[in-house]
């Protein structure tokens, strides 16, 4: 098992600390991954390389940051076009000598061709977003008159609704009419029946006698 340092920081520690977090930031890496690779060097944990560098060492390489970050930033735009940012970067610092290696690649590093093609897909791009934006117009068109229709169809199929229960409630109050008169026509008919059976005639026989008729 590899001890871990507990000693003071020398200039030596600071110096890698500082180089290969720089790295990490200039090639999109993240700082933990730094302090890591720190710690494996110099026999300490990377919580320590961590704490020593937010506290100490990152104040003294704040335009370094600034440099490391510009070189991400275009090292991504690069590799979103296509280009090789090796290969730029290479390109570029044997152009500006030696004292210039460690330096972002300036706008002048990128191709003309590159920059051609990156206009050319924008304008694609554009051109496709146009498209898409005309057909959802177009739909949005069709939706819009589909509602309005579907909307009248309900406005007649609501008439038509009311109108049929209009005709129900006068169909409904005629048939209950009708079954009152019947009722009203079955009571009397059936008085009647009862009063011509209580009008009964009678004769007197030889006898004096009464008897009925039928």
């Amino acid at each position: 098992m590899t001890a871990v340092r507990q000693d003071a920081w020398s200039p030596d520690d600071d110096l890698i600390l500082a180089e290969v977090t720089l790295r990490h930031i200039r090639d999109g890496s993240t700082q933990l991954a730094a302090f890591e690779e720190v710690g494996r060097r110099i026999g300490r944990t990377s919580a320590a390389c961590g704490f020593r560098w937010n506290s100490c060492v990152r104040k003294r390489y704040g335009e370094a940051i600034g440099m490391a970050k510009q070189q991400r930033q275009k090292r991504n735009y690069l590799k979103k076009q296509g280009i090789n940012p090796a290969a730029v970067e290479e390109q570029g610092g044997t152009e500006a000598g030696e004292a210039s290696k460690n330096e972002a690649p300036s706008v002048e590093t990128i191709s003309l061709d590159a920059i051609i093609r990156y206009l050319r897909q924008w304008k694609n791009t554009v051109q496709e977003m146009n498209r898409q934006i005309r057909q959802l117009e177009k739909e949005l068109k069709e939706k819009d008159e589909k509602l309005r229709e579907l909307q009248e169809e309900n406005e007649r199929l609501t008439k038509e609704v009311s109108a049929v229960q209009s005709d129900y409630q006068v169909v409904n109050d005629d048939y209950k009419a009708l079954i009152r008169i019947m009722e009203r026509a079955r009571k009397l008919a059936f008085l009647a029946d009862e009063q011509e059976e209580d009008r009964a005639r009678f004769k007197m026989d030889a006898n004096g006698n009464l008897e009925r008729i039928e």
